[in-house]
C-alpha cells in the first residue's frame, strides 16, 4: 500500500522562490498552477500546501501540514512550539532597529517608543536588556514611522538596507540573526519519523 506523501507548507513570496529552487536541485521538482495553492512534487513524495507567511505556523501547529519553512521570525511572533529540523543556508536575514539618519539623540527618552511589525521580538529583546519600550504595531510600511512622527525608531527585517536608506534611516543595532528552517509539528515528526529522515538526508542541508 502506497503511503500518502508528506505534508508540507511552504510560504507565499520571495522565499517561495528560494525554497522551490533548492529543492529543484535537490530533485524534487513542483510547480503550482495559476491561482491553485496545493501541488505535489513529480514523485509523490511531497503534498505542499501555498500559504501566507504569517499563516504557516497555525497549518503546522494544527497538523494539516506536518512540516513547513519559514524564517525564525514567524515562528517566534506565532508563539507556537515545533521541532525545528533544519535550518537553511538561503533567506537569512536580521533583525534591526533603524531611526532617522539626521535624528536628534539628545530627545531621545529613557523609554523607546518603537514601530514594527514584529512586537513579540521586540519586546522580549529590549526587556531582556531591562530597557522599557513603548511598542506600536504596525502591519507594514514601518519605515514611514520616523519621518511622520509615528515612533522615533522601527525595527524590522534588514537585508541590504537600501530600502532604509531610500527613507532616510539607518541601522542603529540588529537585535538578532534570523535563519529560515523547516519545522515540524511534534507529534507529526514522530509519527512519521523514518519518512522524514529521508527526506532530510536527501535535501542535505546541515541540522539546526
Amino acid at each position: 500500500m502506497t503511503k500518502e506523501p508528506l505534508t508540507i507548507a511552504l510560504p507565499k513570496g520571495r522565499l517561495f522562490e528560494q525554497v522551490q529552487d533548492f529543492f529543484s536541485q535537490k530533485g524534487l521538482n513542483f510547480q503550482f498552477e495559476k491561482r491553485k495553492l496545493v501541488s505535489f512534487d513529480d514523485e509523490g513524495l511531497l503534498k505542499i500546501y501555498l500559504v501566507k507567511n504569517s499563516d504557516l505556523p497555525a497549518y503546522v501547529n494544527s497538523g494539516i501540514a506536518g512540516l513547513g519553512i519559514c524564517g525564525d521570525d514567524v515562528v517566534y511572533e506565532s508563539g507556537l512550539d515545533f521541532y525545528k529540523i533544519r535550518t537553511f543556508n538561503f533567506g537569512g536575514t536580521r533583525l534591526s532597529m533603524a531611526a532617522l539618519e539626521n535624528r536628534d539623540e539628545k530627545s531621545d527618552q529613557k523609554e523607546l517608543t518603537i514601530a514594527t511589525s514584529y512586537t513579540a521580538m521586540t519586546r522580549d529583546y529590549f526587556h531582556s536588556k531591562g530597557i522599557p519600550v513603548n511598542i506600536i504595531r504596525l502591519n507594514g510600511s514601518v519605515e514611514l514611522a520616523p519621518s511622520l512622527g509615528l515612533a522615533p525608531y522601527i525595527v524590522d527585517l534588514v537585508e541590504t538596507g537600501s530600502t532604509l536608506k531610500a527613507n532616510g534611516l539607518e541601522v542603529i543595532q540588529d537585535l538578532m540573526t534570523i535563519k529560515v528552517r523547516m519545522i515540524s509539528n511534534r507529534a507529526y515528526f514522530k509519527l512519521n519519523y523514518d519518512r522524514i529522515q529521508n527526506l532530510l538526508e536527501r535535501i542535505g542541508e546541515n541540522k539546526s
